[in-house]
């Protein structure tokens, strides 16, 4: 590889968001950590008849724009690796052509399926094997749902798919590969007998390959095309953003829960092991794979698209929301509040969300909000009693202690959401970073290059002697923000900060 023992390496994340996809290039090895955004580019669900799809074309477009940015920022670019959500694929004919553009999770065509799949294989059967939570939209649903299966040569989930397009090799990396309801929760491997009594094509699915993989370098001309004068080495990282992002956070000790905020709320905890347990499934926890062998067992939770889809919907209204304005006003209203549950599945697709929202606080009895600033107060304090819910519930049905709760992703920056979580959690919140999903990307990539070493353990501790974070504390305690050493007091302008 290119680096040697603490010598920097210059590499490109590549993180697809379910809203917005970013390449960021980062500087890293011993004693340096220079991470810098060098091209955003939008996502979202593309409405055409017949569904709900990802323009993975214009994403794959973006992402050379993004190299190519990259490249001449630092010519001496070296590497680069992919994440992005899970659960979605592209699928490739024999000759490698995509067929056609992939589904999006949102997109309702899995119900039907549902009911087949469990008639093939128990609910209570399915979690035993794989340890993965019920959710509609999982890649074992829609692939019964996929009209175009037995045209198929292989279904290569979103990171796969871009790092076959940049080096022509195809694999499975594993933490992505855990999120498809189709992996051995133990070992780590499809579960062959699954494949086979779900009727999966058993060449469907490529060589399930760990965190910190070498693929290859990109083809002569992905080289042209973004202008690299030479090699560029395409790497797994945690290729499932949220195990990326797990790996960005700047824990001590194994005694953290994690809140991985953004579109999504992904909660939980760090384990060495899955929790398969009767009660674990029917609380609907989930048992994904991390980083060097962690298990990431968590819940999803409905997420900041609840704001931004009210966003959305109140621009379509002709109404231009200031969100620095409503946090703002949002923040100086009295607890105790309306709050719903944001885990109803009414919240998933595309739609009026403010009337959602208020049908479901009718539905609850509880106030309607009336003002923009009510709404977004009353998505926030549902958000931090369902994220502190599901804690408890990790801690409990994991016997994993939690000391504190380490809140990272773009719900970092708003410290509204930072407090109220740290209010209902009862326990310090320590926000940041930001960019824990690329970070983490890039930590993995720079062990993989050799120019960092030792664990898990040991690359979160260069993100704490690098990063500015700050802590929240309940606001029962003697002190609500505290600064040190690592932390910082908030700034003035995280408060009004976009999701």
């Amino acid at each position: 590889m290119t680096g040697s023992a603490g010598r920097p390496v210059s590499l490109a994340a590549v993180d697809l968001g379910a809203s917005s996809g970013r390449v960021v290039l980062g500087r890293i090895g011993a004693g340096v950590l220079d991470v810098r955004e060098v091209h955003r580019f939008r996502n979202g669900p593309v409405a055409l008849t017949g569904g709900l799809y990802w323009d993975v074309l214009g994403l794959y477009q973006d992402t050379l724009t993004g190299l190519r940015r990259a490249l001449r920022e630092d010519p001496g670019l070296a590497g680069i690796a992919v994440d992005s959500w899970a659960v979605d694929y592209g699928l490739l004919a024999e000759d490698g052509a995509l067929l056609g553009n992939p589904r999006h999770y949102r997109d309702p065509r899995t119900g039907a399926a549902i009911g087949t799949v469990h008639a093939l294989a128990d609910p209570a059967e399915l979690y035993a094997t794989t340890g993965i939570q019920f959710q509609p939209f999982n890649t074992l649903y829609q692939l019964a749902a996929e009209p175009h299966l037995d045209r198929a040569a292989r279904a290569l989930l979103i990171p796969d798919l871009f790092g076959y397009w940049l080096t022509g090799i195809e694999a499975a990396e594993q933490t992505n590969a855990s999120t498809t309801g189709l992996l051995d929760a133990r070992g780590g491997e499809w579960s062959r007998p699954l494949l086979s009594r779900l009727g999966v094509p058993g060449g469907l699915l490529a060589e399930v390959v760990p965190a910190g993989t070498v693929l290859g370098p990109v083809t002569a001309g992905i080289r042209g095309e973004v202008g690299a004068g030479q090699d560029l080495v395409v790497t797994t990282a945690g290729s499932h953003d949220t195990a990326s992002a797990v790996a960005g956070v700047p824990a001590r000790g194994p005694r953290f829960g994690y809140v991985s905020c953004g579109t999504w709320g992904l909660v939980g905890v760090e384990l060495t092991a899955p929790v398969l347990t009767e009660a674990s499934r029917l609380a609907n926890f989930t048992n994904e794979r991390g980083i060097d062998g962690t298990i990431r067992y968590l819940r999803n939770v409905m997420g900041l698209w609840l704001l931004s889809e009210c966003q959305r919907t109140w621009a379509l209204r002709g109404i231009d929301v200031d969100l620095a304005e409503a946090l703002e006003l949002a923040a100086r209203l009295p607890a105790g509040g309306p709050r719903f549950g944001p885990g109803d599945p009414v919240f998933l697709p595309p739609g009026d969300m403010p009337e959602r929202i208020a049908r479901a606080c009718r539905e609850a009895g509880q106030p309607v909000p009336a003002t923009i600033p009510e709404y977004v107060r009353c998505i926030l304090d549902s958000l931090a009693t369902a994220f502190a819910a599901a804690i408890t519930e990790a801690e409990q049905l994991s016997g994993q202690p939690v000391d504190v709760v380490h809140l990272v992703g773009g719900g970092s920056q708003n410290a509204l959401l930072c407090q109220l979580v740290a209010d209902a959690c009862g326990r310090e919140v320590i926000a940041g970073p930001a960019e824990a999903t690329a970070i983490g990307n890039l930590l993995v990539q720079a062990r993989t290059h050799g120019a960092l070493a030792g664990d898990l353990w040991h690359l979160r501790a260069r993100l704490r002697d690098a990063l500015p974070l700050a802590a929240y504390h309940p606001r029962d305690s003697p002190h609500r923000i505290r600064t040190s050493a690592g932390l910082r007091r908030p700034a003035e302008e995280d408060t009004c900060a976009s999701p």
